[in-house]
């Protein structure tokens, strides 16, 4: 799982109005390099939740992102090779995901996050 697809993830047990962001256990993370393209980077930047990216990107030893970002970083060669790294290079592989609020535990096999929830919890 990318860090990208992570960005994006929340906690949907009833009840949870704190679901967002999952923390990550990691046991194995892979890089996997991806084509660089920056325009990509450029659309998809302001639907980041640059502080869940950032706290994320520390607590997995990935601090090449600083604090801070803003559109105009957006056309620094360097900025956008690190962003690009994070995002699309850093994956997930086994560990798990979990809920901030609850501390449900999502696994993540193979690249993959369960987050289907159990009956109790729908």
């Amino acid at each position: 799982m990318r860090l990208l697809t992570h960005n994006m993830l929340t906690c949907n047990v009833k009840g949870v109005t704190k679901g967002y962001p999952l923390k990550i256990e990691a046991v194995r993370l892979e890089k996997k390099e991806a084509e660089f393209n920056p325009d990509f980077l450029r659309r998809i930047f302001p639907k980041l939740d640059w502080k869940a990216l950032y706290e994320t990107a520390l607590s997995l030893d990935l601090d090449e992102l600083p604090e801070q970002a803003e559109p105009s970083m957006l056309e620094d060669e360097a900025f956008l090779q690190k962003l690009h790294h994070v995002l699309l290079e850093v994956n997930l592989e086994e560990g798990a995901l979990v809920c901030p609020e609850t501390g449900r535990r999502f696994p993540v096999s193979k690249g993959i996050p369960n987050m289907l929830l159990n009956e109790d919890e729908v």
